[in-house]
């Protein structure tokens, strides 16, 4: 189930914006899109803030063809970046703007072939991992059923694109080395949900063979990413805050 299924059904589009804490003398000059319950949003805030780019924050929940989304983000996907020079969706395509407008902080190798490396390994967290166990969060977080067929295909693809995956990765402590760089943005968020929707759909962990656990509590001494999840725990609460008043019964 996509983030565009999931938030449909709160019908409506939410906005807020919330300056980042950076200095009072910053020019905002960026607008990060979308909800903060999401990976694809948060890969891009860490990103933001590790690299210390002044940004503001709005809240858009997706789903919904208001023309405040659909004119900034046409396919009506979140998240999506308001720019100077106008918007850009598609947490790839944000990601490699905001290494190349703002190169401070690198989060990218200087060398080609180790920058290749980096992005081989986004593309294997996002399309062969967090894509193929996307299919189980609707019956591991929305209260829906996956069927039997799902979860044969989802065991087996999945087991063969994480034994391709672990022989990219280094975690060293890092997923590329002994460097931070995009390749954790995307895998400190990537990789705990796949192995909590696997334990509740599956049974079972298919990713064990890599150090999830460990890799997890590394990043999480990140101040940065301290923040990010303090605040993907509260867009949860209100997200399914909504939900809740969404789905309650109305007094005749």
């Amino acid at each position: 189930m996509s983030q565009r299924t999931v938030i449909s059904c709160l019908s409506g589009l939410c906005q807020n914006e919330i300056k980042s804490k950076f200095n009072p003398g910053d020019k905002m000059t960026l607008k990060l899109c979308g909800f903060a319950a999401s990976n694809y949003y948060n890969k891009i805030k860490l990103q933001l803030l590790v690299k210390g780019v002044a940004f503001e924050e709005e809240l858009v929940w997706t789903g919904n063809t208001h023309p405040k989304l659909v004119g900034r983000s046409p396919l009506g996907k979140v998240p999506f970046l308001e720019t100077p020079e106008g918007c850009v969706s598609e947490s790839l395509v944000l990601a490699e703007y905001i290494e190349t407008r703002y190169p401070q902080q690198p989060l990218l190798p200087s060398d080609p072939f180790q920058a290749a490396k980096v992005r081989e390994l986004i593309v294997y967290l996002e399309l062969h991992i967090e894509l193929v166990v996307r299919a189980l969060y609707p019956q591991a977080f929305f209260g829906g059923t996956v069927t039997e067929d799902t979860k044969a295909s989802v065991r087996k693809q999945l087991n063969k694109n994480i034994s391709a995956f672990a022989s990219l990765a280094k975690f060293s402590p890092y997923v590329a080395g002994d460097q931070m760089t995009l390749a954790d943005c995307s895998a400190a968020f990537h990789l705990p949900i796949a192995v909590a929707a696997c334990k509740l759909v599956l049974g079972e962990d298919l990713l064990e063979s890599l150090p999830v656990k460990a890799y997890s509590q590394k990043m999480a001494e990140n101040q940065h990413m301290q923040r990010v999840l303090a605040d993907r725990k509260i867009n949860a609460e209100l997200m399914n805050s909504l939900l809740a008043a969404k789905n309650k019964p109305q007094l005749l």
